[in-house]
Formats: C-alpha cells, sequence, structure tokens
C-alpha cells in the first residue's frame, strides 16, 4: 500500500546550514528506502510565502497568496513510500530526518482507478534548494 508522509515543520527552526544538513540527510535516507523497494518520490517544498491558494465557491475562483492555513508548522516536503502495512509507515516516517524538528503525518494514498500510470512516481533531486 502506498502511504503520503507529510513534513510539517516551522519554517524558521533551521538556519542554511542545518537545512542543508537535513537535505543531504533525506537524500541518503531516500537511497535507504529505494534499495528496500520503498521509495516512490519525495521532495521538499518552497516555503509558505511562495504559496498559493485557490478556491471555487459557487463557481467563481479564489486565488489567494500563502497558504490554506495559518499554524504554528507548515508542510515542508513529502516523501510517498510504499509499505506493507500502517506500522511499516509509521517505522519509516519515524526515521525522516525533518521529524527531528517537525511533525510527519502519516496517510494511505487513495489509489482511484483511472488515474495514468505512474502519475505520482517521478525521480526527485534533494539538491535542489527553494530560494528565499
Amino acid at each position: 500500500m502506498k502511504y503520503m508522509l507529510l513534513i510539517y515543520v516551522d519554517e524558521q527552526a533551521l538556519n542554511e546550514t542545518d537545512r542543508e544538513k537535513c537535505y543531504g540527510e533525506s537524500a541518503q535516507f531516500a537511497h535507504e528506502l529505494n534499495a528496500s523497494g520503498q521509495y516512490l518520490a519525495a521532495a521538499p517544498l518552497y516555503p509558505t510565502s511562495t504559496a498559493t491558494s485557490v478556491r471555487v465557491r459557487d463557481g467563481k475562483r479564489l486565488v489567494t497568496d500563502g497558504p490554506f492555513a495559518e499554524t504554528r508548522e507548515q508542510l515542508g516536503g513529502f516523501f510517498l513510500i510504499d509499505a506493507k502495512d500502517l506500522d511499516a509507515a509509521i517505522s519509516i516516517a519515524a526515521r525522516i530526518p525533518a521529524g527531528r524538528w517537525g511533525t510527519v503525518e502519516v496517510r494511505p494514498v487513495l489509489e482511484i482507478p483511472g488515474l495514468p500510470a505512474d502519475s505520482i512516481v517521478r525521480p526527485v533531486d534533494f539538491a535542489v534548494r527553494p530560494s528565499t
């Protein structure tokens, strides 16, 4: 079963040096998951200052700058994995480096028939860093 591991962190919690270290550790962790056949995708996200939220109400589109909700921790990235069950997914989530500073939410992925094959599985380059 596929699980999305959503990483929530305070964007201000890490300085640039620690952020670079976390990216490196995350890339290594992705390689470990890949070697075990559990890696599907992963990526850090740009800061919430680059986010745009889109809502459609009564057929009208409303576009606003920023994330959907104001919270102490923001969605900072994700891992998409293949795990045999929730316990295995939780074990993997506990090893995500950014979990030391934030929270990792584990959610099963609902697979919908008819989507393009491999539509959510793409290689990721952790060397690409967001500019602030």
